[in-house]
C-alpha cells in the first residue's frame, strides 16, 4: 500500500470546493454530467489529496452510503509549518481548538468544513 486518498460524499459540492479553496487546496480534476452538473471534485494540498462526491451521483448504487452531512469521521492531517497555517486559516474559517500542545507531543488545531467534518491538523516537533 502507499497512499490513502478519501472519497467524501456531499451535498454541496460547489459549497464544498470554496471551503477547500480557503484552506489553500486547488482542485486538479473534475467530473460534470452532461447537464453540467459537477459531481466530482478531486482537490491537493500538497501531499493531501480529498476527492469529494455528491451523495446524488450514487442514488441507489450504494446503499450504505446513508448519511447526510458530518458524521463520526475525522480526517486527521500531518503537515509542517502549523503555526503559520493556522494564523492563516483563522482568518477564513471557524477553528473549533486553538492551537495547542497534546500530551503526545504534537501541535494540533481542529476545525469544521463545510459539510460538518471534523479536520484536524497536526505537526509533530
Amino acid at each position: 500500500m502507499e497512499t490513502i486518498t478519501p472519497n467524501i460524499f456531499v451535498n454541496d459540492i460547489h459549497a464544498t470546493i470554496a471551503f477547500y479553496h480557503l484552506l489553500g487546496f486547488s482542485e486538479k480534476d473534475s467530473v460534470i454530467m452532461p447537464s453540467g452538473e459537477k459531481i466530482f471534485s478531486l482537490m491537493t494540498n500538497g501531499n493531501i489529496t480529498f476527492m469529494f462526491q455528491t451523495f446524488t451521483s450514487i442514488e441507489g448504487q450504494h446503499p450504505m452510503v446513508t448519511r447526510t452531512d458530518g458524521g463520526s469521521l475525522l480526517l486527521y492531517i500531518k503537515m509542517k509549518g502549523i503555526k503559520d497555517y493556522f494564523e492563516k486559516v483563522k482568518a477564513v474559517v471557524p477553528v473549533l481548538t486553538g492551537l495547542e500542545k497534546t500530551f503526545y507531543g504534537a501541535t494540533e488545531f481542529s476545525i469544521c468544513d463545510s459539510n460538518n467534518y471534523l479536520l484536524t491538523f497536526a505537526e509533530h516537533e
